[in-house]
C-alpha cells in the first residue's frame, strides 16, 4: 500500500528501501523497476554488477521535482528487492568467464587443457537462464498493468525484457544511447555478451528500427552490420555529431531528426558510456567524448515531444562508485517520468 497522506516529496528523502525513498509497493506502483546486478561478460571495468544498489542508495537524495513531469512520482515507483540469488550466480559465473577471457587475451585456443568449451557452454546456457527470468518478471509486471524500467548490471542484461515487449508490441524501436555499438557476433564467444545485446536484439523481428546515438568505439564488422541492414539500424557517430555542432548545427535539430526515423513505440536502451566518462567513471568501457546528461536528456524528450510513446527503457554500465550511482539515479528517474507522459 502506499502512504501518501503523512508523505512530504519535499521533505527529506526516506532511506525506506525503496528507490527514491517513494511509500509505495508492488501493488501501489505504477513503475516497476528491476535491479539486474549482472556482469558476467565484462571484458574490462567489473562493477557494474553492483549499480542496482548504488542507484538505490543515491536516489533518496533526489529531489522529486522534474520539469518534464513535475506529478510524475505520484504514479508511484517502486523497485523489487535486489535477488541474492543472482548476485551468487553473477559471481560464480564471473569468474569463470574470467578464465576464458585470460586464454582468449594471451591468443590461445580454449581447447587447450584444461578445456574451457565446456565452462564457455555454461556461460551461455546462463545468459539464456537469465533472459528467461527477466522475461517472466517484466511480463509478468505488464500484464498486471504496470510500466516496467530495467537497471544493469552490463548491457547484455534488458535482452529478456525486449523479448517480452515483442510479445506486447508488433512494432517497435530502440533509441540506443552508448559510446559502442553493441553488433558483435558472441563477443569473445559469449552469446550474451554485453558487446553484443544489440546484435541479439535485431534478432527481434518485431524491433524494425534501432538508432544509436553517441557512438565512438566501433569495429569494422559493426559499421558493416549498420551500413548493410537496409535502413533498420542507423547510427549517430560521436565524432560526426561534434563535426556538425561544430559547423552550426543545433543539438536540438539533431536529436528531432534522429527520433524521426523511430517508430512509434519506443524504447530506450542508456548506457551510462554513452555520456563524457566524467559523469559516469567507474563505467565498464568508459570512452572519451560523449554527451553531457542535459544533452543525452534532450534526446529522450523529443521522443515524447515528437509524438511518440516510450513504452520501456534500461539504465546499464553504471559503476560502482557513489556520484555514479547519483548519475544513474537520476537518469532512472528522467526515464521514468518520460515514460509516464
Amino acid at each position: 500500500m502506499n502512504n501518501l497522506d503523512n508523505y512530504d516529496p519535499s521533505g527529506v528523502g526516506q532511506v525506506n528501501g525503496n528507490l527514491f525513498g517513494l511509500p509505495f509497493d508492488y501493488d501501489s506502483a505504477q513503475t516497476i523497476v528491476f535491479g539486474v546486478p549482472w556482469e558476467v561478460t565484462v571484458s574490462y571495468n567489473p562493477g557494474t554488477a553492483a549499480a542496482p544498489q548504488r542507484i538505490l542508495a543515491a536516489s533518496p537524495q533526489l529531489d522529486l521535482y522534474d520539469f518534464d513531469n513535475p506529478q510524475g512520482w505520484q504514479g508511484g515507483i517502486y523497485m523489487p528487492p535486489i535477488d541474492p540469488d543472482l548476485l551468487a550466480k553473477n559471481h560464480y559465473y564471473r569468474q569463470q568467464a574470467a578464465l576464458i577471457i585470460d586464454r582468449l587475451e594471451q591468443g590461445k585456443s580454449l581447447d587447450l587443457a584444461p578445456d574451457l568449451n565446456p565452462v564457455l557452454a555454461e556461460i551461455n546456457q546462463a545468459g539464456r537462464d537469465l533472459n528467461r527470468w527477466l522475461f517472466d518478471r517484466t511480463q509478468a509486471a505488464m500484464n498486471a498493468g504496470k510500466k516496467v524500467g530495467v537497471i544493469g548490471g552490463d548491457h547484455s542484461v534488458p535482452l529478456g525484457y525486449m523479448q517480452a515487449l515483442a510479445d506486447r508490441y508488433p512494432d517497435y524501436g530502440i533509441l540506443h544511447v552508448d559510446a559502442h555499438s553493441d553488433l558483435r557476433d558472441a563477443y569473445e564467444g559469449f552469446e550474451f555478451s554485453h558487446a553484443s545485446i544489440m546484435f541479439n536484439a535485431l534478432k527481434i523481428p518485431q524491433i524494425s528500427k534501432l538508432v544509436q546515438v553517441g557512438i565512438r568505439d566501433v569495429s569494422q564488422v559493426e559499421i558493416e552490420t549498420i551500413e548493410q541492414s537496409q535502413g533498420r539500424a542507423i547510427a549517430y557517430y560521436d565524432s560526426l555529431l561534434k563535426q556538425q555542432m561544430y559547423s552550426g548545427a543545433s543539438w536540438l535539430s539533431i536529436c528531432q531528426e534522429a527520433i524521426a526515423h523511430l517508430p512509434q513505440q519506443v524504447y530506450i536502451s542508456f548506457d551510462a558510456d554513452g555520456l563524457d566518462p566524467k559523469l559516469c567513471p567507474s563505467t565498464g568501457t568508459p570512452v572519451p567524448g560523449g554527451m553531457e546528461l542535459e544533452q543525452a536528456f534532450c534526446l529522450c524528450r523529443e521522443v515524447i515531444r515528437s509524438g511518440r510513446k516510450i513504452i520501456g527503457f534500461d539504465v546499464c554500465e553504471v559503476g560502482n562508485a557513489e556520484w555514479d550511482g547519483n548519475v544513474g539515479a537520476r537518469i532512472v528517474y528522467k526515464l521514468i517520468n518520460l515514460m509516464s507522459l
